[in-house]
């Protein structure tokens, strides 16, 4: 089984996707949405997350060779950062959303040496713009980003369209098409579905989708 089947069987496994078409949920934008998505619940499934975690260390390894730290998003990446810098046998640190108020008023944690070269850490991404800022935190900070390695991607134009622009590369583990053909074949959803997640993914804000409309 390929590796992105493999961790959307896992996610759809212990609920961290869950595809509702019948009953949207609604974001705090207040867009309706088909999916949930809890990457967290990957941390309390040991078979899961070892899954996720050496997927994470074979991307890095052969997407982005020369890394030399990890560095994760605060909060979600933070525990994946740190399992597959362990695998790898690599330093690990993690980018908060905005300085600290105390202390040192640190926003990277961890050391980091400017010219580094760093894969960041990421559970989820939609829009682009968290990890966007981190990696602006890290550029300024002098590090060399080498690019992304994350969990699930809904792959929005938007989001594509952000990390082209900020030339920040990604790669994740699975995708949103993926996970919407695993869940039809696995009898988590109906597979006329697939077209009306579809639909969803490629635009958001177009509610045309709910009811089969």
């Amino acid at each position: 089984m390929e590796l992105r089947e493999q961790i959307a069987k896992d996610l759809l496994s212990i609920k961290a996707v869950f595809f509702r078409p019948e009953e949207p949920f609604t974001w705090a934008s207040g867009i309706k949405s088909p999916v949930y998505c809890d990457n967290r619940l990957t941390l309390t499934a040991p078979e899961v997350r070892t899954h996720v975690e050496e997927g994470l260390a074979k991307v890095i390894k052969e997407n982005y060779p020369e890394a030399e730290v990890l560095m994760g998003t605060s909060t979600a990446g933070i525990a994946h950062a740190a399992i597959t810098g362990h695998i790898l046998g690599m330093p690990m640190g993690y980018v908060r959303s905005g300085a600290k108020d105390h202390g040192r008023q640190n926003q990277i944690e961890g050391r980091l040496e400017p010219g580094q070269k760093v894969v960041v850490i990421e559970d989820l991404i939609s829009t682009g713009g968290s990890v966007i800022e981190t990696v602006e935190a890290l550029r300024n900070a002098g590090a060399e980003v080498l690019g992304v390695a994350s969990i699930f991607t809904y792959g929005m134009q938007k989001g594509l369209d952000r990390m082209a622009a900020a030339n920040v590369k990604n790669i994740s583990l699975t995708n949103f098409d993926c996970i919407a053909e695993v869940a039809a074949k696995e009898g988590y959803i109906k597979p006329e579905d697939i077209s009306r997640l579809i639909a969803f993914r490629n635009n958001p804000s177009d509610e045309s989708w709910i009811g089969g409309k």
